[in-house]
């Protein structure tokens, strides 16, 4: 593979100057993309970077904005004549059209919880005095802008439910502005912080004010500098941001980000400090109760996930994976000695909280979950009873109050909010929503398949149950940063399915599904068995009979992108369509930008040679090879994605416009007032997917009845 690599490098250096017409079907006229000669020796290999200009900021650079212009002229002018792209969208936006909830938080005895109304382009905040009690509107953020791409992000009320602080997240982007609201009044108190980014919100247990974590403010461009010197302020009610006191900060390492979280009883602060991606942190808690108490780290050196699930009195309970691959609950005294709670398990621990008198805990068997709780010594109670197959999500509480709320969702069930009593263990619904279509009139079904290793990989399938024979195909995966992909109900997918299509999602390895073991097969040196899953999935999806010998296209987003770009590239004759979204695309300098320092836990170190030639040998940027059809892709991306730079993107598509790979689109679509996913408005999500399932159904052959 590194020897292809080099080998294509060198065929890319000598044709540097060859336009995007040279090549370029006649029935596409692509714009025509500049190729600067740029060539870089990185450990001996000559690396070309023809279109490293496109890395610019297309909010300050007027060359690449028109450039973007030019792309989206021609990628809308082409999915214009998709026969199918009105009938998605309409399919979509009924799909669409249904209540939904989020899990309630209990403060002070109100419920606050976000609920959408249908079409609504953001959720807004709602308050109820009591659990049944009528709703009150607290925050609409569709009021916010025109566009609706001003979002609601992060919130939480205070302890006694008197205030709310809650952050505004615009056009997509990561930085955050933090404001409070009086929560019976509705009106804002006035006070606001600014450059906020992965935060917390914790407040203090008077309600005097909250902790938060934020960045100084950028000297460059705010969407493309790097992150560093993350630090934990407490702001008080009633005061200017300047005034904010400095609680915790780690100078000697900048890279390291810094998240505050207050216990229950109010009396300790916990900070989690991390450098990267991977479940690695430092622990130090702060007496609050004890004025200028120093901090005292309980667990050091970044080795291990420990996450916080309570505490009582100076006893500390954690979820740590520490001699446990697939994790364990322990609990650890003022003496800093562990004592194991709940051991490790052939399931995967994903997360706990304790509820009333107990802990409850979710786990992953074969990337569905179950629920157990338990008691404060480690006795097993029992199991929860789900619904069916899917996911279960929430559970927060705290000791004294058995009530808490979670959440169940399956490819076809949406999201259900449920009340859980912790004291008889019963659950029951509180918010359901109604749709207009049977869920029995579609079949899940769980496989196993044989990687190129040998390794057990499932896959979920999901079709219409008169669906039986090959049918055209969408195949999504991720493969990285420890992140599970279990059951989960989406509007959009089910379109697809509801027109005839299959959905297929692949477990494969760099995931969580099977704990810190099968995230470790999938990254660094390994992250070609990522790549090797996800094509065996094709493989497996053909052989079977599920899909056809021209039926399947793939998608995937963020690191799902990557993987598409490289699976594409490895096996373009396995796709008859992709759709790679919001992709590290370019693996040389994905750590130059904004958060992508953090990724290097899964990446490596392009800076490092072993780790260099192993990124170089998959780059979906630099590995795109002429002489070969490809099948027909549509990059998505947005000009506010400051979490993966729309440069990867722009750089791809212009390489795969510029090689010789065939008469079928290589287009991409430039969102604006977007990032990277989170707070997009409903709208522009119906009408990015009607596109993008119209894309996909002309090249698979789906015919919408």
């Amino acid at each position: 593979m590194r020897l292809l690599a080099a080998a294509f490098l060198l065929s890319t250096a000598a044709s540097a100057q060859m336009t995007a017409t040279a090549v370029s079907p006649a029935a596409l006229a692509y714009p025509k993309t500049e190729r600067q000669a740029l060539v870089e020796d990185h450990f001996g290999i000559q690396v070309a970077d023809p279109y490293r200009w496109l890395e610019n900021d297309v909010r300050q650079d007027a060359k690449v904005r028109e450039w973007v212009t030019a792309e989206n002229n021609v990628t809308q002018a082409y999915l214009a004549t998709l026969p199918a792209r009105d009938a998605f969208k309409a399919r979509i936006k009924a799909l669409f059209d249904y209540e939904r909830f989020g899990v309630p938080a209990k403060k002070g005895g109100r419920y606050f919880y976000q609920h959408n109304s249908g079409l609504q382009n953001q959720s807004p905040l709602y308050v109820r005095d009591s659990v049944d009690g009528p709703a009150r509107l607290l925050i609409d953020p569709n009021l916010w802008a025109k566009d609706g791409a001003t979002a609601l992000a992060e919130w939480l009320p205070s302890e006694d439910g008197r205030h709310l602080a809650y952050a505004v997240q615009d056009g997509g982007t990561d930085w955050r502005t933090i404001k409070v609201m009086d929560v019976a009044t509705g009106k804002e108190t006035g006070d606001a912080v600014e450059w906020a980014k992965f935060t917390g919100l914790a407040w203090a247990k008077d309600g005097s004010g909250f902790y938060y974590s934020r960045f100084p403010k950028p000297q460059g461009p705010q969407f493309q500098a790097l992150n560093e010197n993350h630090v934990v302020y407490f702001h008080k009610l009633g005061t200017p941001q300047s005034a904010d006191a400095k609680i915790y900060a780690t100078p000697d390492h900048p890279k390291w980000n810094n998240t505050a979280e207050t216990s229950d009883d109010g009396r300790w602060l916990i900070v989690t400090s991390s450098e990267g991606t991977d479940d690695r942190y430092e622990i130090t808690v702060i007496d609050l109760n004890a004025p200028g108490a120093k901090p005292r780290t309980l667990f050091k050196g970044l080795e291990n996930n420990w996450q916080f699930v309570g505490n009582s009195g100076d006893t500390f309970y954690f979820l740590t994976n520490k001699d446990a691959p697939r994790q364990r609950i322990v609990a650890v005294g003022a003496a800093g000695t562990l004592r194991e709670i709940v051991p490790q398990d052939s399931a995967t621990l994903e997360g706990a909280s304790m509820v009333g008198p107990e802990i409850v805990a979710t786990y992953l068997v074969d990337a569905k979950s179950e629920v157990r709780r338990y008691a404060l010594d480690g006795k097993l109670k029992g199991k929860l009873t789900l619904p069916g197959i899917g996911t279960a999500a929430g559970f927060d509480g705290k000791p004294g109050d058995p009530e808490s709320f979670f959440s169940f969702t399956s490819f076809a069930t949406p999201t259900t909010i449920y009340r859980y009593d912790a004291r008889t263990g019963a659950t029951s619904v509180w918010a359901q929503p109604k749709v207009a279509f049977n869920p029995d009139d579609y079949r899940v079904e769980q496989r196993f398949y044989a990687s190129k290793d040998g390794t057990r990989v499932p896959m979920f399938i999901v079709r219409r149950k008169d669906v039986t024979g090959p049918a055209p195909t969408l195949l999504y995966g991720y493969g990285g940063f420890n992140v599970s992909l279990p059951p989960s109900f989406s509007a959009a997918r089910l379109a697809w399915v509801q027109a005839g299509g299959v959905f297929a999602l692949a477990n494969i390895r760099g995931g969580g599904e099977y704990g810190k073991e099968w995230h470790d097969a999938g990254r660094l040196a390994h992250k070609q068995n990522v790549f090797d899953d996800f094509i065996a999935a094709g493989e497996y999806l053909k052989k079977e009979g599920i899909t056809g010998p021209n039926q399947l296209a793939v998608q995937g987003g963020s690191n799902g992108g990557l993987l598409i770009g490289a699976v594409v590239n490895q096996r373009p004759d396995l796709f008859a369509a992709a759709l790679p979204a919001v992709g590290v695309m370019d693996m040389t300098r994905f750590d130059r930008f904004t958060a992508g320092r953090y990724w290097v836990d899964d990446y490596g170190y392009p800076s490092k040679e072993a780790d260099f030639k192993t990124l170089w040998a998959y780059s979906p940027y630099h590995n795109v090879k002429g002489g070969r059809d490809y099948p027909a892709v549509l990059v998505t991306t947005a000009d506010t994605d400051d979490r993966v730079v729309p440069g990867h993107s722009f750089k791809y598509a212009a390489m795969l416009q510029a090689s010789d790979i065939g008469a079928k689109p290589h287009l991409i679509r430039i969102e604006t007032r977007a990032g990277h996913g989170s707070g997009k408005p409903t709208d522009k999500i119906i009408e990015e997917t009607a596109d993008q399932w119209a894309f996909i159904a002309k090249w698979t052959g789906l015919t919408l009845k």
